[in-house]
C-alpha cells in the first residue's frame, strides 16, 4: 500500500484583505500539517479572495497577489499545497491554481471553464485556458510552467479541476485520468444554494469512481464579499467512496478535513476498469517534482456529518445557517456595531429579528463565546457580556413605529418577539408626524387628502416616516439598519420605496413569502437542530400578513391586495424563473390551482405582469441581498430586465383570447 494524507481547507476569505487572507491561508497550512497531512487544497482565489469583481483588472492586484504568493511559499516546506491566485499571462488574466512543493513554486494550472451564469461574471475579467496549451511564464526573471499541466511529484500524479471545470460534460477529469493522475484537486469558491450540496457530493463521488482516483474538493466559507454565502463543507472521495467530509456553515476562520488514501488501491482500480485506455504518448504536460512522502499508519475511514443534514427539515436548517452565518459576516467585516429592525409584528420583521439573535447562539455555541466575542472586538459595547441574551440586547435593537393604523395585536406581537429574543425593544408613535406631512401637503393643493382618492399615497407616507427615525437610531450605535422586504414584495413592487424598503441589506429578499411564512411555524414549534423552538412567533404565525397601512375598518391584507401568496410565488417562478409566457403561465396556473376559476386566475397573472414591469426599478434600488437559489430576483447580479419595457401589451391580449374562448 502506498497511503498518503490528503487535506482539504475551507477559508473564509475577503476580497483584497490581503494581511487577513494570507493569516487565514497560513493557519489553515499549519493545521494540515498539524494533522500530519502532505498535501492541502485550498479554495479557488483564496489569496485576492473570489469576489473582487472589477478590481481583479487592476494591476496592483495581480502585483500584490504575485506577493502575497511569494510570502506564502516557506509556509509550504516539506508539504504540497494548492494555492489560487489572479494571473496575469501575455495580455490576459487567468484563474490559475499555484501547486507549490516543499517551499518553491512548481507551476501553474489556469481554470478552463470559466463561470458566466447566474451570480457569476468570470468571462467579464478571465480568460478560459484552452485545452492542451502549455507555456512559461516569465516574471522577474524566473519561469514556472503554465496552462493545462499535471504534475509528477515524488511519484504521485495531481491534477486539478478548478470548481466549474467539474460542473460541465466535458470535465478535464477524464484526460487525467487517462494520463494516470492518482489525485485531483478541486479548488472552488462554489456559493450555497438549497440542495446545491448533493450536486456536489454527486460530482466528487462520480469523478472519483469514473476517473479511478482520490478527489479533493475545497471551499469557500461565510459571507464572502457581501452577496454570495459559502457553505464550506470540503469533501474527499477515493475509488467512489467518500473518506471524508468537512463541516458546513462554520463560523471559524478555517476548518481542514484530512484523509488517508491508498495511491495504490486507486491505481489497481483502473486497470481493472475495462473502459479505461491510458495515454502511453510521453509529453511535456507533466512537471516532475521530487519530494518525499512520509510513511503514513491506516487509519479508520470517519465521517462525520451534521445530523439535520439527512432530517426532515433540512432546507429549515440550511436557510438558518446560511443567514445567520451571512449576517455574522456582515456585520463584522463591514464593523458595524450591531442590528437595527423596524420590527411591526408581521412575518418578515419577525423573521428578521429571530435570524439576528439566532446569529448569536449559533456562533457563540459553536465557538464558545470568548472565541466568538474576539471576532467582534472592536465593538466595546460587548465587552463584560457574559450571556446570550446580554449580547443580543446589546447587538439587537427593534423598533414598533405606530400610527393610528396600528393595531394592538402586531404591536403586542412585536413585544413579545423582541421580549423572547433578548432584544432592545423601542416603541415610536410617529402618528403625528404622518398628520403632520398630511396637513403640509394638503395646505399646498389646496384640498384635504382622504382614502377614496389618495389611497396608495395615504398608505405610503406611513411607510416612509418611520424610516428617519430608525435610520437615527441606527446612526446613533453605529449599527446597520435591516431592510425587511421578501421575494415576493419584491416580484411585484409590493413596498414603499425609502420606507419599509430602507436600510443598508435585505437579509431575506431572496426567499418568498410562502416559504418564509411556513419557516416560521417551524422555527415556531421545532426549531433549529441545539437551539429549539421559539414559541413567541405564534403571536405571528397567527395573523393574515398585512401591511397595516389603511384604516382597521378595511381589514387590510397582503393577499386581499395581491392574490394568494402561494399562488404569487408559483407565477413568478413561472414568469421569471421559467420564462413562461403569461399565457403559458395561466395554464400551468390551472392545472396547479383548480380551485380558482379561469378569469380569476387571469386576472392574477395579469396583476403580476404588470406590476412585474412596473417595479423594476424599486429592485434596482434595494438593498444588497443573500443569494439563496436560482429564483434570485437581484438585478445586480442574477435577473436582469429592463427598466422601461413595453409591459407584455400582446402576451397579456393573447392570454385574455383564450380565456374569452373558454
Amino acid at each position: 500500500m502506498k497511503l498518503l494524507k490528503i487535506a482539504a481547507g475551507v477559508l473564509n476569505q475577503t476580497p483584497l484583505d490581503w494581511d487577513g487572507n494570507r493569516a487565514r491561508i497560513e493557519q489553515a497550512i499549519a493545521a494540515a500539517r498539524c494533522a500530519g497531512a502532505s498535501m492541502l487544497c485550498l479554495p479557488e482565489m483564496c489569496i485576492s479572495g473570489y469576489g473582487c469583481e472589477d478590481a481583479f483588472l487592476s494591476p496592483g492586484v495581480q502585483r500584490v497577489a504575485w506577493q502575497v504568493l511569494h510570502e506564502l511559499l516557506p509556509s509550504t516546506t516539506g508539504m504540497i499545497v494548492s494555492l489560487g491566485l489572479p494571473l496575469f499571462h501575455n495580455n490576459a488574466l487567468f484563474n490559475a491554481a499555484c501547486l507549490a512543493v516543499d517551499g518553491r513554486i512548481a507551476g501553474f494550472v489556469a481554470k478552463r471553464f470559466l463561470a458566466g451564469d447566474g451570480i457569476h461574471y468570470e468571462p467579464r475579467w478571465f480568460k478560459p485556458w484552452p485545452a492542451d496549451r502549455r507555456t512559461e511564464l516569465v516574471v522577474d526573471g524566473a519561469s514556472y510552467p503554465l496552462g493545462d499541466i499535471y504534475f509528477d511529484v515524488g511519484g504521485v500524479k495531481f491534477g486539478f479541476e478548478i470548481c466549474e471545470d467539474a460542473w460541465v460534460a466535458n470535465r478535464p477529469g477524464a484526460e487525467l485520468a487517462r494520463r494516470g493522475v492518482d489525485v485531483i484537486l478541486n479548488p472552488s469558491a462554489s456559493h450555497f444554494a438549497f440542495g446545491k450540496i448533493d450536486v456536489r457530493m454527486r460530482f466528487v463521488l462520480e469523478g472519483s469512481r469514473a476517473f479511478g482516483v482520490s478527489y479533493v474538493y475545497a471551499n469557500l466559507l461565510g459571507n464572502e464579499a457581501g452577496r454570495a454565502i459559502y457553505d464550506g463543507g470540503a469533501l474527499i472521495a477515493s475509488g467512489g467512496q467518500l473518506v471524508a467530509a468537512g463541516p458546513r456553515f462554520s463560523y471559524g476562520d478555517q476548518q481542514v478535513t484530512c484523509a488517508v488514501i491508498d495511491i495504490d488501491g486507486t491505481r489497481m482500480a483502473q486497470s481493472r476498469t475495462g473502459s479505461f485506455q491510458p495515454d502511453l504518448t510521453p509529453g511535456e504536460d507533466c512537471v516532475s517534482v521530487p519530494f518525499r512522502f512520509p510513511t503514513i499508519a491506516p487509519e479508520r475511514a470517519t465521517i462525520t456529518r451534521e445530523a439535520w443534514e439527512s432530517g426532515p427539515h433540512v432546507k429549515e436548517e440550511e436557510f438558518t445557517r446560511a443567514v445567520t452565518l451571512a449576517l455574522f459576516d456582515y456585520l463584522r467585516k463591514s464593523r458595524s456595531r450591531g442590528f437595527v429592525v423596524s420590527l411591526s409584528g408581521g412575518a418578515d420583521s419577525s423573521a428578521v429579528s429571530c435570524l439576528c439573535a439566532m446569529m448569536v447562539r449559533r456562533g457563540t455555541q459553536e465557538l464558545g463565546r470568548d472565541a466568538w466575542l474576539a471576532k467582534l472586538a472592536y465593538c466595546p459595547e460587548l465587552n463584560g457580556a457574559a450571556a446570550d441574551e446580554a449580547i443580543i440586547q446589546r447587538l439587537l435593537t427593534c423598533v414598533y413605529q405606530s400610527t393610528r393604523n396600528s393595531t394592538s395585536t402586531t404591536r403586542e406581537a412585536a413585544r413579545s418577539v423582541a421580549t423572547a429574543l433578548g432584544a432592545e425593544f423601542l416603541e415610536l408613535d410617529v402618528d403625528a408626524l404622518v398628520q403632520q406631512y398630511q396637513g403640509i401637503v394638503s395646505e399646498a393643493i389646496g384640498r384635504p387628502l382622504d382614502w377614496t382618492r389618495d389611497d396608495l399615497a395615504l398608505q405610503n407616507i406611513q411607510a416612509r416616516v418611520r424610516s428617519p427615525s430608525v435610520w437615527l437610531l441606527a446612526n446613533l450605535g453605529n449599527a446597520l439598519l435591516l431592510s425587511t422586504s421578501n421575494r415576493s414584495e419584491a416580484a411585484v413592487g409590493y413596498a414603499t420605496m425609502d420606507g419599509d424598503t430602507s436600510g443598508g441589506l435585505c437579509p431575506i429578499a431572496g426567499i418568498d413569502k410562502a416559504y418564509l411564512r411556513r419557516w416560521l411555524v417551524w422555527l415556531e414549534q421545532t426549531g433549529p437542530e441545539g437551539l429549539g423552538p421559539i414559541k413567541a412567533l405564534s403571536a405571528v404565525n397567527v395573523q393574515p400578513p398585512t401591511a397595516e397601512l389603511r384604516p382597521p375598518s378595511s381589514h387590510q391584507t397582503d393577499e386581499a391586495d395581491l392574490m394568494p401568496y402561494e399562488l404569487l410565488d408559483a407565477v413568478e417562478r413561472a414568469a421569471i424563473r421559467d420564462k413562461r409566457t403569461p399565457l403559458e403561465t395561466f395554464q400551468l396556473m390551472r392545472v396547479a390551482f383548480p380551485q380558482y376559476e379561469a378569469r380569476q386566475l387571469a386576472t392574477w397573472v395579469e396583476r403580476f405582469f404588470r406590476l412585474w414591469c412596473r417595479n423594476q426599478w424599486k429592485r434596482e434600488r434595494y438593498a444588497p441581498s443573500f443569494h439563496l437559489d436560482d429564483e434570485n430576483l437581484d438585478p445586480k447580479t442574477w435577473c436582469r430586465f429592463p427598466i422601461l419595457s413595453g409591459g407584455y401589451v400582446r402576451e397579456l391580449a393573447e392570454m385574455w383570447a383564450e380565456v374569452e374562448g373558454t
